[in-house]
């Protein structure tokens, strides 16, 4: 996410290991070759659903830009990949002017963030890294995973060089003035070996040795990684400036904000949303919404947590079968209320027991 184009951004750091293996190399270090471990499918290359033309009598009333508003939602974006959104102001827009936003193809729209603070736990790091930004054949770093230490991310991995070569890395992260991350590693080790000293000593930087060619997002700048959030994550497209950057036990958290999306930040904060007492929640409104055979011109419209009790657990692949296990009702402005069950409770299809549950004042 510059964000988590996007996302969510957000920041990750792998490939610093890749300067111990050569400075391993240099030092005489052997480590076993681990067995060799097929790269994960490529889940962008799936196509989108068959989505059916807009009716003319739609488009002639039709808004491609959608202000959202967003509170306490871990949105589902790939297979263990969630953004913990803990707030967000911004806009949905078509990537074709004139067009609905369709919920149906998330390639079709992307989310523009101008103000946010979104969260990735390590888990959720974990598959990005593998799944999505060195998810290609020849990938440099593999079998990635992270943890958090003294307000710094630890990565543990293995790292190819002529050799697989097991690593673990400490770094600081930060924010750049161009709102990338920057990831600068404070202590290395390789086969169990302090990597970082040895490395300065021979004069040996991450970018004499890493080739990042294939990889999204992510570029080397002497010893740092420099992460580009807009273009770390999977559809839907997620666009946003980060502006401040923390790590908390377990997970990295991201600040969006900045200058040029001040306009849109104060219009989306602005927004009343008919359930104004709904801790977690998804507000829509102004535009087209387009989500399975319906259209909503002019949108106005929540979707609250039928179970507020932890954040509201929400994918844009599986919004569907959420809304059948849930229910909506219609405002006395013509605005609509949907209310869901979080996505576990519909895991597979089932309905969640209770979820049909009508929330306080509820017919």
């Amino acid at each position: 996410m510059h964000p988590i184009s996007s996302r969510p951004s957000g920041g990750l750091l792998p490939p610093l290991g890749a300067a111990l293996l050569a400075a391993a190399s240099l030092a005489g270090c052997c480590c076993p070759r681990p067995p060799a471990r097929a790269a994960p499918a490529d889940s962008a290359a799936a196509a989108p659903p068959p989505v059916l033309p807009v009716p003319d009598a739609v488009l002639a009333q039709s808004d491609s830009v959608t202000r959202i508003q967003f509170r306490n939602v871990n949105f589902h974006v790939a297979p263990g990949l969630v953004l913990g959104i803990r707030r967000l102001d911004g806009e949905m827009r078509s990537k074709t002017p004139g067009q609905p936003v369709i919920f149906d193809d998330k390639r079709a729209f992307v989310i523009r963030i101008a103000s946010a603070e979104v969260t990735l736990d390590t888990a959720s790091l974990g598959h990005l890294m593998n799944d999505h930004v060195f998810g290609y054949r020849g990938a440099p770093l593999r079998a990635l995973s992270f943890g958090t230490k003294h307000g710094q991310l630890v990565q543990r991995g293995i790292l190819h060089k002529v050799v697989d070569i097991p690593f673990e890395m400490t770094a600081q992260v930060s924010v750049t003035p161009a709102g990338l991350l920057r990831i600068h590693p404070t202590a290395m080790r390789i086969c169990t070996i302090p990597g970082k000293g040895l490395m300065d000593a021979l004069g040996i930087e991450l970018s004499d040795l890493l080739d990042l060619r294939g990889a999204r997002g992510v570029r080397v700048d002497h010893d740092d990684l420099l992460l580009d959030p807009d273009q770390l994550l999977p559809p839907p497209s997620i666009s946003g400036r980060v502006v401040a950057v923390r790590v908390e036990p377990g997970r990295l958290v991201q600040i969006f904000g900045g200058g040029a999306n001040a306009a849109i930040a104060e219009a989306a904060a602005a927004l009343t949303p008919p359930d104004s007492a709904a801790p977690n929640y998804m507000y829509f409104r102004h535009g087209t919404l387009r989500f399975g055979k319906l259209y909503m011109v002019r949108a106005d419209m929540q979707i609250v947590d039928l179970h507020p009790a932890d954040p509201f657990d929400f994918s844009v692949d599986r919004y569907n079968a959420q809304l059948v296990a849930g229910y909506s009702k219609n405002q006395p402005d013509m605005g609509l209320e949907v209310f869901m069950p979080d996505l576990g409770m519909v895991d597979g299809g089932l309905e969640a027991p209770g979820a049909r549950e009508r929330p306080r004042g509820a017919p």
